[in-house]
């Protein structure tokens, strides 16, 4: 009687570990493998955080990474089937709708209206946003650059035939403007608080926080999305698992963001409460679009000229089914 009792308590021992333990997370053979395309910039940092921290394993996922310097150039790779996931700025998803791409925006994981700003020259004679008439601007075309240099200019009754345009990649900004082939960029971070750094007393630095709320998502290709529910539905929830950490480690995930970009901690620390960092899907993403479209298609910068229904780019199902709350839009 003793040893059954004996046997019976060392059963009930083991079963209370086995439950305590988590769920065990699948092994490389058997994970599903997926291709990340994403960017070093500070609006990837859920995507870094889920890599660093494993949380595509523990949805069954092998993630592969396709680093870039800028979104526009991560959706590209999904276009040329590189990739199954990018993280990207909505504008680079206006232009690709608009050229006839079938694509949806799953999710976004971060919004911001300090993110975007012109950094000027002082000794190029620019200390408001009224001195940029007749300057050579560097923006990145077809980018949340592009569209905000449009819309600063409009703001202050400039038209872009009213300065001379230079058409950089992100990574070229800092040479311009320190060579004086620009007098201005509009950019983002990190060259925007990079290009303010080296510049000193002699920049000049323009926000405005009413003209534009910037979002990056994540995007996939439509018939992807079709085919594979249960993988989107796994990646965005090792994405809402990064964004419960973010939340609440903000110095442990600024760490892991220098060691994975190698960019220093002291320019992420510098520029990370300019970033919101959820896994949402609002009206703020569709007014953007629409905005853009109409941006767009006014300057004939696309063939297109009717203003598509962006909500049929926008798939809301994945998102809805593992955090309704987190979706606040529909038709």
């Amino acid at each position: 009687m003793m040893l059954m009792i004996k046997q019976s308590l060392v059963f009930m021992c083991f079963a209370v570990l086995i439950g305590c333990q988590k769920p065990p997370t699948l092994s490389a053979e058997s994970a599903q493998k997926i291709t990340v395309a994403y960017t070093y910039q500070p609006q990837s940092t859920l995507v870094h955080i889920a890599m660093k921290n494993g949380y595509f394993a523990e949805e069954g996922l092998d993630a592969q990474p396709l680093m870039h310097t800028y979104g526009k150039a991560a959706l590209q790779s999904v276009l040329d089937n590189q990739a199954d996931f990018a993280t990207v700025a909505e504008t680079p998803v206006m232009f690709s709708v608009l050229k006839g791409e079938k694509i949806f925006v799953l999710a976004n994981i971060e919004a911001s209206t300090m993110n975007n700003a012109v950094v000027a020259r002082k000794d190029a004679g620019i200390h408001t946003s009224l001195d940029l008439k007749g300057k050579r601007i560097g923006f990145t075309l077809g980018t949340t650059s592009d569209f905000f240099l449009d819309s600063l200019l409009t703001a202050n009754g400039i038209t872009r035939k009213e300065i001379q345009p230079i058409p950089l990649k992100p990574e070229e900004m800092q040479a311009a403007i320190l060579s004086k082939r620009v007098d201005a960029v509009s950019t983002w971070n990190y060259p925007l608080t990079l290009i303010k750094q080296q510049l000193q007393a002699n920049a000049t630095v323009i926000f405005d926080q009413e003209i534009y709320t910037e979002t990056f998502n994540i995007a996939a290709k439509q018939d992807f999305v079709h085919k594979n529910p249960e993988t989107v539905r796994r990646f965005l929830r090792a994405l809402i698992k990064a964004e419960q950490f973010v939340a609440n480690n903000p110095e442990r995930a600024q760490a892991i963001m220098s060691a994975e970009t190698q960019i220093a901690h002291s320019l992420i620390h510098e520029v990370w409460n300019a970033f919101n960092y959820r896994v949402v899907l609002d009206k703020t993403l569709l007014i953007t679009l629409e905005d853009e479209a109409r941006w767009a298609i006014k300057n004939k910068l696309v063939d297109q000229t009717i203003m598509p229904d962006f909500m049929n780019f926008i798939y809301v199902d994945s998102l809805k089914a593992i955090k309704p709350e987190a979706v606040k839009i529909s038709h």
